[in-house]
């Protein structure tokens, strides 16, 4: 029986898919160290982590019987990647699962910041009362800056437009503008026109500091600041001199450079106690809707990947999918070099075994063949297959 270690408060549809495919489940409430982490999978098939786990190559080295890593979020830089496809685990993420969640506080962050609703509740909490219509606006007319415009950034895009609002986006990819929205060529073409700024950019290293003092220097006068993406993107303590100077009339975070690992550790952030500032604990994705639709989406690729060998999705492997012939299926991750698969049929084919089905995917340096067998795959061929130079791992799936 395959066991699952499921870290950081998975929803409990996760575990419910796993265990009625005749896995094992453990699930653990908090994040783990490294070291902690590598003792915890002792034994353990299945990874599940949200985004506060991180899953080096060390750990990786140390954890042999694992197979695959579900990381139950959008963000999967808190994973090695390259090495777990060196080691052939493959892992999978939920790329639109949450996206909603994250638009839907996007939205309710610009009103509350342009209404200046925190600095009313503050000062209403205070027993202070103080109706003024100054520095309140609506969000109709005004302009949203969408750094960053993917599946979260698109979707934001849309429903601003559809609020009254004018929408421009920088991504230094080329996308497709959605309704009305402006593309701007560079990042300051937007800062000099952009009423409210919003990062909605992935993980990857390059995107680390990309939100500069500068940057902040460059932003309308008034204009506000959110940031629900990562939160190695901007210079947090920039934003907080820009605010206290009055250029910048408020902002928005979600994300933060250093987050604890477990409910209840203690915050620490440069932004505390500013004013018309909004700090949420990374629950941008954290609703309940989103949160079993993500562990609906990422515990079913899962289960299929080890039932089928699918690997539609994975953002580490070859992605395939051979439709089921109800043979028996040999999944073989190999080294990407010349001349594997004829090596694989050959030995195949030297066993008596007849080719029923077959699908050959690459991704960089890594290479995977799926094979349904019409006949009994024996011991023999599995063991030659398995001591080819070029294998990775190899499974027999009936």
């Amino acid at each position: 029986m395959p066991t699952a270690l499921l870290l950081e408060n998975l929803h409990p549809l996760a575990t419910q898919i796993l265990q009625s495919h005749g896995i094992k489940v453990v699930n653990r409430t908090g994040a783990l160290d490294e070291d902690d982490l590598i003792a915890a999978l002792d034994g353990v098939d299945i990874l599940g982590i949200r985004s506060k786990t991180t899953v080096t190559a060390r750990v990786l080295e140390h954890a042999p019987q694992l197979s695959v890593i579900g990381a139950f979020c959008i963000g999967t830089n808190q994973i090695d990647l390259a090495a777990a496809a060196t080691r052939g685990i493959a892992t999978f993420n939920a790329p639109f699962s949450n996206t909603r969640s994250v638009v839907e506080i996007a939205i309710a962050d610009i009103i509350s910041l342009t209404r200046r609703l925190t600095v009313f509740n503050d000062e209403m909490h205070a027993g202070v009362w103080n109706k003024s219509a100054t520095g309140a606006h609506e969000i109709r007319g005004r302009t949203l800056g969408i750094i960053g415009y993917g599946n979260i950034g698109t979707q934001l895009s849309v429903l601003a437009e559809n609020l009254g609002m004018s929408v421009v986006f920088y991504d230094s990819a080329e996308k497709l503008a959605l309704g009305n929205a402006r593309r701007m060529e560079t990042l300051e073409e937007l800062l000099e026109v952009a009423d409210i700024v919003t990062l909605h950019v992935d993980g990857r290293a390059g995107n680390a500091g990309m939100f500069t003092a500068e940057h902040f220097a460059r932003m309308k006068q008034g204009s506000l600041f959110l940031n629900l993406s990562r939160g190695f993107v901007p210079d947090y303590a920039a934003l907080r001199d820009e605010i206290l100077a009055g250029r910048i009339a408020g902002a928005a975070v979600d994300v933060f450079p250093v987050e604890p690992k477990r409910k209840g550790d203690p915050f620490v952030s440069e932004l505390q106690g500013l004013p018309n500032v909004i700090l949420t604990p990374h629950t941008g994705g954290s609703t309940e809707e989103a949160q079993e639709a993500i562990g609906q989406f990422v515990a079913t690729k899962i289960r299929d990947y080890l039932t089928t060998g699918s690997t539609t999705l994975s953002v580490n492997l070859p992605n395939l999918a051979l439709e089921n012939t109800g043979a028996s299926r040999v999944a073989y991750l190999h080294r990407n070099v010349p001349g594997v698969l004829a090596k694989v049929n050959q030995i195949l084919a030297a066993h008596d075994v007849n080719i029923e089905g077959q699908l050959l995917g690459t991704r960089g340096d890594i290479g995977y063949v799926v094979t349904d067998a019409g006949s009994d795959v024996s011991a023999d061929a599995i063991a030659e297959l398995t001591q080819l130079d070029e294998t990775v791992r190899l499974r027999v799936l009936d």
